[in-house]
């Protein structure tokens, strides 16, 4: 073609590029004006694309929600110290270096332990209560896991360019809030999790210490009682002193019910997609091309190797059999028949460890749990997990062929059109201990975040991973939830004097809508919507709440003066007066309504926001609910005149009697012609067994990892 339109075989030599055919028909070249425009005109052409440059991408999920490097940054920024409970930090990182920064604010009282800080990273302690010291942990704040390097650089790292996973994902890595100072309390070690006694000594330093918000990217599998919850106490104490707790939902999901840190004075975070994602395709003898989801750093340059299904090569001397050995599960491979070899595990738990173990030289873990197919998982050999039903293909080409072959390829970043939606691990609401309270709060990005790591950990987590990365590839609302931090520092630069409930507000009544069709569970699996740093500094009316509503609600929840003061730690505080009932009056910025299955539709909110923006400015409400359930709204207008001036409205939500009702989403938005303050409405039905609104019921005592402390006392 080249060659017919440029006239001679030596023209067209010089100006092919590329031939394109593995995976699709067409080429590169280099052509003039008059050129293209003779083969936009040919039969055969179906398009011709000019070679636009593109730049590298960050590390994504800043970019993905307009929030980039190339941003603005307010000076104020370099004021903001954010604190992050976690596993420690590795302070040699790029992410961490201090070139241009001014020395900590003033107002600092910050320490550094066993490591060398700098005006990035100003202050590091660690807490160890049991004196336990793994052979791979550092008697230090120095991280040996990674966990607390991946999140503090998400939040507040520093732009560090041609970062990637080993060539994944390279761009340039960097933090929200890129001039924030960092703090650290490392409360959690290898193997033995992060105890209630280091948690709480970790909150009374960081309040003391000046931190201005705290990260807290762990949790409980099951949400206690609040005078039973570390989290909850330290994070009550931390919004008494002006600080913002946000805290990571769980990931324990898709179940219902399953979200921690309930506590209404934190931030909770779920965790969603964005729209790129690592696939490592399979490659097989008979040409068939399966994708798979992997962070695949392993080149085995297109060559083939043989292919057998796990079941098929049980270690039977081991005492395995057929269940174990096509679960892939440590021991229950023979060696002899797998090395060299790709190995098809179909295995329940995504499993890869026994393929490791007996020598095998990669694995095609096929998933029989659709929903949990979209985390991207790094393995220490060559391996991706596909679809069940690839998977099943995968497996009649082993049975039905001679001598199978197939190879994995490395891995690759492709678009997804979908996101964000909220990843499948992610716990979900309703709120177990409250349920008129809506958790979780906000959703922010989770799935696949790559972002600093100790060169120390394995990037898989797998002991036979001996690889050494400086940036690392991994999920969780343990990733969703420094992302929100970032964005509560950002507003606190701007906004030093906004209470911790009014930044929590910000953050949610400015959220993106989330499509609840790409989300089966709604506001149970997204809260308020999707974080939106661009929007949360002018919000135009925020729900503020002080200590004293906190306490209030507490004491409407059935806490009584003693239980009440284990977690204000105040000697004054009393609950007398106060009836026990619905949770309905606490200025929230979302709605929940519980109804009991079988009952009626019938409850009525109090809520009173604040102006913080315009001097003279007159909002309009708007409300979307099902026909079933009536909702009024009382005034319909509310007018201001000044800046933090108050307005009360109430809401009344009533409908016919409700049995077996899944969720029904609504919204309350108040509009002023510049300001759009959106807060969600759900109502759902719940059975006495499956839900409590009370505190006080028999439980196992929180466990943060294989270690908890029997024993707390709070005074």
């Amino acid at each position: 073609m080249l060659e017919h339109v440029l006239g001679s075989a030596s023209l067209a030599k010089e100006s092919l590029v590329y031939s394109y055919g593995r995976s699709f028909n067409g080429f590169a070249a280099k052509l003039s004006p008059p050129e293209v425009d003779t083969f936009s005109k040919m039969e055969r052409v179906i398009s011709v694309i000019p070679n636009h440059k593109l730049h590298l991408h960050t590390t994504h999920s800043w970019e993905f929600m307009d929030f980039s490097p190339g941003k603005i940054r307010p000076q104020e920024e370099g004021n903001i110290v954010i604190g992050f409970l976690d596993s420690g930090i590795w302070p040699e990182s790029e992410s961490f270096n201090d070139e241009g920064m001014s020395p900590p604010p003033a107002k600092w009282k910050g320490k550094c332990h066993n490591i060398t800080c700098n005006n990035k990273i100003i202050g590091a302690r660690y807490y160890n209560s049991e004196g336990l010291y793994p052979t791979t942990e550092f008697k230090s704040p120095r991280d040996a896991i990674g966990h607390g390097t991946h999140t503090s650089s998400t939040a507040a790292g520093r732009e560090v360019d041609g970062a990637s996973f080993l060539g994944l994902a390279k761009g340039t890595a960097t933090g929200g809030v890129p001039n924030a100072r960092i703090a650290v309390y490392k409360v959690c070690w290898d193997m033995l999790g992060c105890s209630n006694a280091d948690i709480l000594a970790a909150f009374d330093d960081a309040i003391a210490d000046g931190v201005d918000i705290l990260s807290m990217s762990l949790g409980s599998d099951d949400p206690q009682p609040f005078f039973d919850d570390a989290l909850a106490i330290g994070a009550f104490h931390a919004m008494k002193r002006g600080v913002l707790s946000s805290a990571s939902a769980g990931n324990s999901g898709p179940s219902p019910a399953t979200a921690s840190n309930l506590a209404p004075w934190m931030l909770t975070v779920a965790a969603s997609s964005m729209d790129r994602k690592f696939i490592s395709q399979v490659v097989l003898g008979n040409g068939e091309i399966y994708p798979g989801i992997a962070v695949n750093s392993f080149k085995l340059n297109g060559t083939s190797f043989p292919l057998v299904w796990a079941g098929d090569v049980a270690n039977y001397s081991g005492g395995n059999g057929l269940l174990n050995a096509k679960n892939c599960l440590p021991g229950s491979l023979n060696s002899n028949k797998i090395a060299g070899k790709i190995v098809l595990c179909n295995s329940v738990l995504g499993d890869y460890t026994g393929v490791v173990m007996a020598n095998g030289l990669g694995a095609i873990v096929s998933f029989p749990i659709p929903f949990l197919i979209d985390i991207a998982l790094s393995y220490p050999l060559p391996a991706t997990q596909v679809k069940t039903g690839d998977g099943d293909a995968i497996l009649e080409y082993i049975r039905t062929t001679e001598n199978p072959i197939g190879t994995i390829l490395v891995g690759e970043t492709w678009k997804d059109i979908m996101a964000p939606y909220v990843a499948s691990f992610s716990s979900r609401g309703p709120n177990r201990l409250n349920p008129e309270i809506l958790k979780p709060d906000i959703t922010a990005p989770g799935l696949d975040i790559l972002a600093a790591w100790s060169p120390v950990a394995s990037p898989s987590g797998s002991p036979f991973d001996t690889r050494k990365v400086k940036f690392n590839v991994i999920s969780g609302t343990s990733m969703s939830c420094p992302h929100a931090s970032a964005v509560a520092a950002y507003v606190k630069a701007l906004h030093p004097n906004w209470s911790p409930a009014a930044i929590k507000s910000a953050i949610m009544t400015t959220a993106n809508v989330m499509d609840p069709r790409k989300n089966d569970d709604h506001e149970f699996a997204y809260g308020a919507g999707h974080i939106n740093p661009l929007a949360v500094t002018n919000p135009g009316l925020v729900y503020n709440a002080s200590e004293a509503d906190y306490i209030h609600f507490l004491c409407k929840q059935g806490y009584n003066t003693s239980t009440l003061k284990q977690i204000t730690g105040e000697s004054n505080a009393s609950c007398d007066g106060v009836v026990p009932g619905r949770a309905w009056d606490l200025n929230y910025p979302t709605f929940g309504v519980a109804v009991e299955d079988g009952q009626s539709v019938n409850a009525t909110f109090t809520r009173t926001v604040t102006n913080v923006a315009s001097t003279n400015s007159t909002y309009r409400v708007t409300v979307q609910m099902s026909s079933s359930v009536n909702v009024e709204v009382h005034p319909k207008k509310l007018s201001f005149s000044t800046v933090g001036e108050k307005k009360t409205f109430t809401v009344k939500v009533s409908g016919p009697k409700m049995v077996e009702q899944p969720i029904q989403s609504g919204t309350i938005v108040w509009k002023d012609g510049v300001h759009v303050v959106r807060s969600p409405l759900v109502v759902y039905t719940i059975t006495t067994n499956s839900m409590t609104t009370s505190p006080f019921r028999p439980t196992e005592r929180i466990r943060f990892g294989a270690n908890s402390i029997n024993w707390n006392m709070h005074f």
